[in-house]
């Protein structure tokens, strides 16, 4: 019976779906199905894609963040005496990674829309894991800024590439916990990296007369080459030419993007007019101050060591303790991720959150006491990492299309999200300690901005739904139906006014 088919050529051009021509054969199979037997053939569809892209993208995103906050833990075995940093060189040294990782944000994510994923991405986990590695050989101030300058520069592609990349497989119901599962990697990375530290620190510390810090940067460099080697076997492409998927399975994954995301990255567009959609649009910017408050806060990763080893136990023991905090942001950031989801609600899953991280900053800035101090340390990280998955699915779920603005726009808000590592890594001064005084009341600062900042979007994305409502009744009363469906919606909130936008496209709030 029609009332039981999931899909067909009208209702495709109703929903504005342009299908790739070379799996129409495959379109009109689906066409046959009903609804049981296609809502089964996706949900199998989803679990391979799972099963193919998110562990390997987390695998990926735990060594991104491994290597470039190895530093940190490098700092409690003894980098500073061994190197002879004095003053203020050390937090130069964490702010110069930023300055080369912030360079390629936005050129590398206009790139990844021309060439293979698969391959772009472990070839950039190579290098980088080379460049990391070299750390280990440094002797002074000067070669370790070299190295942490090219570090970034190499490390850049990585994360605004996988975000690119999961909104080209996920529509944006799926995309927070998704999103989530990859930024848990960037959280656990920490607390491993805590623990990989300890037994680095416990085990090898003076082998072949070789410092723990040393071993440390060896070690995770290996291990980082290693899973790139693999990530260029695995990694899969688009849907639409990835090779792991049948003809069936590709029409289905291009299909489901369409009409529940309304967008294909099958569609093309020029390169650079994406880039200026992108810089002209005013959702882009506020989200961009949410994500660099947000960033501006979630600083202290670099120096949670530090803060741990102000406890006043010995080294081994300090890296042991960085883990649970982490641990804690894990899976409040992963709760609070497919609560977003299944909700379909973004800004109130920014704003409570951030508003128990501001309380861990207040408690750490309020008083020395051991047990306070360490249990906000697990606010501090849960409140301001723990929605920050939520932000980055907000940016593809209110970006949609086309494939290039949506590109730079992820680009684009990270590179100004990391903005915050250049300036902030300086309120944190070896002066300034134990309590930190200065850092803790500018990241309650901060998160106070972040949460004005999303609620003002939110505002913002209840008008601009309203708009395209009132626009998309307005063209169905001039046009017969089937017209109405393929005609672009005046998005009054756009650059130039116009983008494709299918009918029945809201933002998510």
């Amino acid at each position: 019976m029609a009332d039981d088919r999931i899909t067909g050529s009208q209702a495709d051009r109703q929903r504005g779906f342009a299908p790739v021509p070379a799996l129409q054969p495959f379109y009109d199979e689906l066409d046959l199905l009903n609804i049981e037997e296609y809502a089964a053939k996706e949900k199998k569809l989803l679990r391979k894609i799972d099963l193919r892209l998110m562990p390997l993208l987390f695998l990926m995103i735990v060594m991104n963040y491994l290597d470039r906050n190895a530093l940190a833990n490098a700092r409690i075995q003894g980098i500073e005496k061994s190197i002879h940093l004095h003053g203020d060189q050390f937090n130069t040294a964490i702010s110069v990674l930023f300055a080369g990782y912030i360079a390629l944000q936005i050129p590398s994510n206009m790139i990844i829309t021309r060439v293979r994923p698969s391959l772009y991405l472990p070839s950039c986990m190579i290098i980088w894991g080379l460049v990391s590695g070299m750390t280990s050989v440094v002797h002074d101030f000067k070669g370790l800024v070299i190295v942490r300058f090219f570090l970034g520069f190499v490390e850049a592609p990585y994360f605004p590439g996988a975000l690119f990349l999961l909104s080209s497989w996920y529509t944006r119901k799926e995309l927070a916990l998704r999103t989530s599962i990859l930024y848990a990697g960037s959280l656990l990375s920490g607390g491993f990296g805590g623990l990989v530290g300890a037994g680095v620190q416990y085990g090898l510390d003076g082998r072949r007369g070789i410092p723990s810090w040393r071993w440390l940067f060896i070690i995770e460099a290996a291990i980082t080459i290693f899973i790139a080697i693999i990530a260029l076997v695995v990694l899969p492409d688009f849907p639409h030419t990835t090779k792991f998927l049948s003809g069936e399975e590709k029409a289905m994954a291009t299909r489901r993007l369409e009409t529940h995301s309304r967008h294909s990255d099958a569609e093309r567009g020029p390169l650079f007019s994406g880039t200026k959609m992108a810089l002209l649009d005013y959702k882009v910017w506020l989200l961009a101050l949410i994500v660099i408050t947000k960033t501006s806060a979630g600083a202290v990763t670099s120096f949670v060591p530090t803060l741990v080893a102000t406890l006043g136990y010995n080294n081994v023991t300090s890296l042991l303790l960085v883990a649970p905090p982490y641990v804690f942001a894990t899976i409040v950031a992963l709760a609070v991720s497919y609560s977003s989801d299944k909700r379909g609600e973004r800004c109130y899953h920014i704003v409570v959150p951030i508003f128990f991280g501001m309380v861990g900053f207040v408690v750490a800035a309020s008083t020395l006491n051991f047990t306070a101090r360490y249990i906000s340390l697990f606010l501090m990280l849960a409140g301001v990492y723990g929605s920050y998955n939520v932000a980055l699915a907000w940016i593809s779920s209110t970006l949609p299309r086309p494939i290039e603005k949506r590109a730079a726009a992820i680009a684009l808000v990270n590179t100004v999200g990391n903005f915050a590592q250049i300036y902030s890594p300086y309120l944190y001064q070896s002066t300034a300690g134990p309590r930190y005084l200065n850092a803790m009341i500018a990241n309650t600062c901060f998160c106070v901005c972040c949460a004005g900042i999303t609620i003002m979007l939110r505002f913002c994305l209840v008008n601009a739904n309203k708009a395209l409502a009132s626009i998309e009744a307005e063209n169905a009363n001039d046009l017969s139906a089937e017209k109405a469906a393929v005609e672009e919606i005046i998005d009054i909130s756009s650059p130039g006014g116009i983008v494709a936008l299918a009918p029945g496209f809201r933002y998510a709030l």
